[in-house]
């Protein structure tokens, strides 16, 4: 692997991922912490509970994109440098580690993160766009079907090593999505939990925040 790329690109990559969008937005429009209420997490539907739409889409949107352009930007460096395949693959890998570590221990944020449902997307779509939606649409049926946003993630989360080895077979890549895949279930554990003994909330119900 190219020493000083990856000392470049992978700390990079982290840096992004730690820009906590939850937070930043909610400061922006003057909304309540993420981490004083609900869940706790730093992430849109959390911020939903404000009942503030714009904010949870927002938080949404960023959250994905900052895992999109972490990968996407690589793969242009990556390309433009002419660095070897196996070492693009490689160094995809510890890119794709680091923005999602970086989301879920944010150094901007005294390292407490978010779920990184949407920064995995992001991520997936980074990689392949096939990929990211055949996991989207994973999501979307199990979200409209079960109403569980967090069965709708472990769904995802997967599914999606199995996808992109269906799709490209087995690279180093592999290896990078089933560490997202693990990180997501464990971050999911109260979710889990909670989905185990019926007390998981779903889609659409409503629990106000006060300002």
């Amino acid at each position: 692997m190219n020493f000083y790329l990856a000392l470049l690109l992978i700390p990079a990559a982290y840096l992004i991922g730690s820009i906590s969008f939850a937070v930043v937005v909610s400061q922006c429009m003057s909304l309540p912490d993420p981490h004083s209420y609900g869940s706790g997490n730093p992430g849109a539907t959390n911020v939903l509970r404000t009942g503030n739409k714009l904010a949870a889409g927002l938080t949404l949107l960023g959250d994905g994109l900052k895992g999109y352009i972490a990968v996407a930007l690589v793969k242009i460096i990556l390309t433009n440098a002419a660095v070897s395949p196996a070492e693009t693959a490689w160094l995809l890998c510890g890119v794709v580690v680091a923005v999602f570590l970086g989301h879920l221990f944010p150094i901007f944020h005294r390292f407490k993160g978010g779920k990184g449902v949407a920064t995995a997307c992001g991520i997936l779509f980074g990689i392949n766009l096939i990929l990211g939606l055949a996991c989207l649409s994973t999501w979307i049926i199990v979200a409209v079907f079960l109403r569980y946003s967090s069965l709708a993630a472990l769904a995802t989360a997967v599914f999606a090593p199995i996808y992109f080895v269906f799709l490209f077979g087995f690279q180093p890549l592999s290896l990078a999505l089933v560490i997202l895949c693990v990180l997501l279930l464990w971050r999911h554990r109260s979710n889990i939990r909670n989905l185990l003994n019926g007390s998981e909330s779903r889609i659409g119900s409503k629990k106000k925040v006060s300002s």
